[in-house]
């Protein structure tokens, strides 16, 4: 009798855990972008701060997306902005305003299916939104590869380092980001099994043998993408790398806690990459 019971109660978790499965295995995109469309959002350009151009261009696929260029007089480089899994461009706008007053001009775009841009968001297509923006980045006026970082935080980290991986840059700028979606499911649904998990966002993978250089930034009390997660992926990287660890910082308020280191040590890392790099062009020309 003991054993029918504990075998019913087995059986029962087992179709429990596999349901659980099958729910998860369906809503996976749901778990992992949160957009927010628009007209949700402060998309009034005319009432910022800021030289806001609107930029359209399309993917690949043919899907229609759309950014923000925002120039800045005098500027010592670029930065391709890759944001996080929720909201919208205009959710950033506070911490382009600060990167913009150091002298960088900023492109940031939404994924597909985030904010002004078609379509819904895939790992696989978002991909070809990730190499779209950089073609498009580079139209700019100005902006070159020499002096063009391309910049990822949280899961915009994966896609930033893909580009990265596939284009030439000065550098590659991760903040509060991964190594990888199985590593990152381990952390927030540990008894899921690896194998389970479809998406791929290996950041690791792009970055072990990416000779770019790169400055890694995370909060020591990230809560949602755990510090160890961040340090492991610096491990895992190639040189040249350096780490910046904002001390007290969370997931969301690393630049407000960092505050002027925050802003000094991007600005440094960009000036002094700019410079090594026509350091190393003059040699080459000799």
């Amino acid at each position: 009798m003991i054993k029918k019971v504990l075998l019913n109660t087995v059986v029962g978790l087992a179709a429990l855990l596999a349901l659980l499965m099958v729910v998860l295995s369906g809503c996976e995109n749901t778990i992992i972008y949160h957009p927010i469309k628009y007209p949700d959002g402060l998309w009034d350009t005319s009432q910022m701060p800021l030289p806001i151009k609107d930029v359209w261009f399309k993917a690949e696929d043919g899907v229609k997306l759309h950014g923000w260029y925002v120039p800045s007089e005098g500027a010592v480089g670029t930065l391709l902005f890759f944001h996080g899994n929720a909201g919208n461009i205009t959710h950033r706008l506070e911490n382009i305003f600060f990167l913009h007053h150091l002298k960088l001009n900023v492109f940031i775009f939404d994924y597909r299916g985030f904010g002004r841009s078609e379509g819904d968001p895939d790992e696989d297509d978002i991909y070809l939104d990730c190499q779209a923006a950089y073609d498009t980045a580079l139209a700019q006026p100005g902006v070159s590869p020499s002096s063009l970082f391309i910049f990822g935080r949280s899961l915009g980290g994966p896609f930033a380092a893909y580009t990265a991986s596939k284009n030439p840059a000065a550098g590659l700028i991760l903040e509060s980001t991964f190594t990888n979606a199985v590593d990152m499911a381990d952390k927030m649904i540990p008894f899921l099994p690896g194998w389970f998990i479809s998406a791929e966002l290996n950041t690791q993978g792009y970055v072990a043998n990416l000779n770019t250089p790169k400055l890694f930034i995370h909060g020591t009390m990230d809560n949602i993408i755990p510090y160890t997660l961040g340090r492991e992926l610096y491990k895992a990287a190639a040189e040249p790398k350096e780490f910046y660890s904002i001390v007290g910082a969370g997931h969301n308020n690393t630049w407000r806690v960092g505050g002027k280191q925050y802003f000094d040590t991007i600005k440094a890392f960009v000036v002094r990459t700019v410079a090594g790099q026509a350091t190393a062009e003059q040699k080459t020309a000799k």
